[in-house]
């Protein structure tokens, strides 16, 4: 089983950014792709940024530009730092991970989520 936990959450201000990190433990034999999704209230979740083991990454159209991911495979951690941010990037930030488990099955988990805020 591989956990996910997101740090770095918060309340900012429009314009200001903010630095999400999401690290992963337990056992596995390997964690392919990581990524960010996020669900504002009333909404869907939805893909903000997506990153591959090799470092291949894709985002939504709409972030491009004021988001980046990035991840460090030594530490199993996966980064998004989120700049120039609007009141409309206000929702619940959640990471997940492709993981192939030790009996080479593959399934997806998810942290708990973590709250960013941004105010006018």
């Amino acid at each position: 089983q591989v956990q996910l936990v997101e740090f770095g959450g918060g309340s900012v201000q429009a314009g200001g950014s903010l630095r999400l990190s999401c690290v992963a433990s337990g056992i596995a034999f390997s964690i392919n792709a990581m990524g960010w999704y996020r669900q504002a209230p009333g909404k869907q979740r939805e893909l903000v940024a997506a990153i591959t083991s090799g470092g291949s990454t894709n985002y939504a159209d709409s972030l491009k530009g004021r988001f980046t991911i990035s991840r460090d495979n030594a530490k199993f951690t996966v980064y998004l730092q989120m700049n120039s941010l609007k009141p409309e990037d206000t929702a619940v930030y959640y990471c997940n991970a492709d993981v192939i488990t030790l009996d080479r099955s593959s399934l997806r988990s998810w942290g708990r989520g973590t709250q960013v805020t941004v105010s006018p």
